[in-house]
Parts: structure tokens; C-alpha cells; sequence
């Protein structure tokens, strides 16, 4: 009966590499990176893409159908699309590709918070990776920090911890496929 319930587990995995993490950080600090482990050498990846799950929180790295890093996140609130009458997410679906402007801090007026560490992957600097969000004097707001992994809350960007954030910005090539979904 043991024998079964362990090939069943490792079915599990096998069929679906996003079910289970053995490395993820619990609980979960926006401080630290997201996994216990290193990040990947992409000099060692030949077929790096990223996917984004909205309903997860999370943020896969994959090499070709290999998951390499699995990183909390969050991305946009849900709000109901007036011209559908459908309840979707401030981040687009679909599929994008990294692009070149990225930084180490910026700050939005209009929404009076900010963040470090971002990268584009839409509209050059409309829609970002980027670390958890900052107040207009620079700290992190903890509150919005502290849904990371577990609910939405951006206005349409995805939201990383600190350290994942920064080592996207410094890492993800322009051009990287990144896959959106819900």
C-alpha cells in the first residue's frame, strides 16, 4: 500500500512540475529568495522561458518543459471589465518578451508607491517584474509585501521578493519569452 501511495506521488510530480517545490522557502519572506537553493546558471540553460500564474502566485523558470526556479509572486488585483462584465485581472494575459528597460528603484506618483529591482516586459516600463512595493520615502510597505505568494495586489506589474526581484533585474535577457496566464 506504501509502494502505491509513492508512485502515485511521484506520478503526480512528473506529470505536473509546478505541484509541489520540495525547495520552496515556508513560510514564505519577501526578504529572502523565493527557493533554498541557488539561482540557475543561465549560461547553462538552453531554452529559458518564464510562467507566470496568476491563481498561484507564482513565477516558473523553465528550461525548454524542465521547471529550473520556482518564485513567489503576485500580480494584479482582480476588477470587473466593464465593456465584458468579466472579473480579470490587471495583468495581462498572453504571451511577452523581456525587454531592455529595467532598473533599481523607481517611483509612480499617480499610485504613491514604488519598487526596486525592476525589469519591462510590456509597453517599455508599463508592466514589470519588480520587487514587492515601497512607500514614497523609499521602505517597503509591509502590508503590500506580505500578500506575496498568497493573493494579488499589483496594479498589473509582478510583484518578487527582494532578492528575486534583483537578481531578475540583473539576470532575465531581453527578449525572454514570458507566458502570462491566469
Amino acid at each position: 500500500m506504501a509502494t502505491a501511495n509513492n508512485r502515485s506521488k511521484t506520478t503526480k510530480n512528473t506529470s505536473n512540475p509546478e505541484a509541489i517545490s520540495s525547495h520552496m522557502r515556508t513560510p514564505i519572506d519577501w526578504h529572502k529568495s523565493s527557493e533554498t537553493v541557488p539561482y540557475p546558471d543561465l549560461s547553462k540553460v538552453k531554452n529559458f522561458w518564464i510562467k507566470v500564474s496568476l491563481k498561484k502566485n507564482r513565477t516558473y523558470l523553465y528550461d525548454g518543459q524542465k521547471l529550473i526556479y520556482t518564485m513567489y509572486s503576485s500580480g494584479g488585483m482582480y476588477t470587473k471589465n466593464p465593456q465584458t462584465g468579466k472579473t480579470e485581472s490587471m495583468t495581462p494575459i498572453g504571451t511577452y518578451y523581456a525587454q531592455a528597460e529595467r532598473g533599481n528603484s523607481f517611483f509612480n506618483q499617480s499610485l504613491g508607491e514604488g519598487a526596486n529591482y525592476y525589469v519591462s516586459w510590456l509597453n517599455h516600463g508599463t508592466y514589470l517584474f519588480h520587487s514587492v512595493p515601497t512607500k514614497a520615502g523609499g521602505t517597503y510597505n509591509v502590508k503590500e509585501a506580505d500578500k506575496l505568494g498568497k493573493s494579488t495586489g499589483s496594479h498589473g506589474c509582478i510583484r518578487l521578493s527582494i532578492p528575486d526581484a534583483q537578481w531578475m533585474s540583473s539576470h532575465l535577457p531581453v527578449g525572454t519569452k514570458i507566458k502570462i496566464v491566469n
